[in-house]
């Protein structure tokens, strides 16, 4: 299944308790590289949503950002290191006694240590309860997100298929063309050769039988059957990646190599007409498919 590697999708959910909001983007990357930005309070589920991402994105790189408001603020804890204080207190009188400083060590003193306060979010039963459902809802949401995303990259994988299909029609039948001018090249050279084996013979004098066989076998060096039969090969796998479930942007880019290197075989091999003309413009709508390629999943 084709699928584009880009694509974005945000999503809002919120009651009276908290609002949760997620944003993903996804761009063109050769593996899956997972940039998260989420609070710290919700560290526990980092796990959780890698294996949501992993679960419907197989390469390209993912920017997802997971935030949490609470409603209401949480309530804090204020502890004052009395070892460090005692210490602190200690050494502040010890250089009082030697008139290196003068006052009282104030509150906003305290402040400037970190090393004396220690402030963090109260803890309640309550708390924990609320934590937790906003795990779960988190979990939700980037789920709800990630399907979004997945939306938005199947309908772009779906323009995207529609013009690499347009354009291998277009080359594949280019191929068809450069197959007929070259059986048309190869009879032309025949020709030319039975030509001028009869002008030579009645000055030379050589075996009929051996010539004939020469003939056929330089004629059969320009003979491309076995390439354009690799390359139709190739389309018809190419329908097979494209229409199994399975992300396949890497196989498609791997089979438009092989068939840019038929192509190019056929170009050395093949003399006729037009011969040229068709290698190249093969070779340019093979060059166009590929960069299409490049944002396929």
């Amino acid at each position: 299944m084709i699928k584009s590697m880009t694509g974005f999708a945000s999503l809002t959910r919120e009651d009276d308790r908290a609002t949760i909001a997620v944003t993903i983007r996804a761009l063109n990357h050769r593996y899956l590289d997972l940039q998260l930005r989420m609070p710290q309070s919700l560290a526990a589920i980092e796990s959780d949503v890698r294996a949501l991402v992993v679960k419907r994105v197989a390469r390209g790189r993912v920017e997802l950002s997971l935030s949490v408001q609470l409603r209401q603020a949480p309530g804090f804890e204020v502890e004052f290191n009395q070892e460090f204080g005692r210490a602190l207190s200690a050494a502040i009188d010890e250089a009082r006694s030697r008139g290196l400083v003068a006052g009282a060590l104030t509150p906003g003193d305290l402040l400037r240590l970190p090393q004396a306060l220690t402030i963090r979010e109260r803890s309640t039963d309550a708390d924990d309860a609320l934590q937790e459902e906003l795990a779960d809802r988190a979990r939700a949401a980037v789920d709800a997100a990630l399907a979004d995303l997945d939306v938005m990259r199947t309908r772009e994988g779906e323009h995207l298929r529609a013009d690499l299909d347009a354009r291998k029609s277009l080359v594949g039948g280019f191929v068809e063309l450069i197959a007929a001018a070259a059986d048309e090249g190869r009879a032309a050279m025949e020709e030319r050769l039975a030509d001028r084996v009869r002008e030579l013979r009645t000055a030379l004098q050589a075996d009929e039988t051996a010539v004939a066989q020469e003939i056929v076998r330089m004629a059969s060096r320009s003979d491309i059957s076995e390439e354009v039969s690799r390359f139709r090969g190739h389309v018809s796998h190419w329908a097979i990646l494209a229409d199994g479930p399975d992300p396949c942007g890497r196989k498609l880019d791997f089979l438009l190599q092989e068939m840019n290197r038929e192509v190019n075989t056929m170009g050395s091999k093949a003399d006729g007409l037009r011969v040229s003309e068709l290698i190249i413009s093969a070779k340019a709508e093979l060059e166009k498919m590929r960069e299409q390629v490049q944002n396929a999943e």
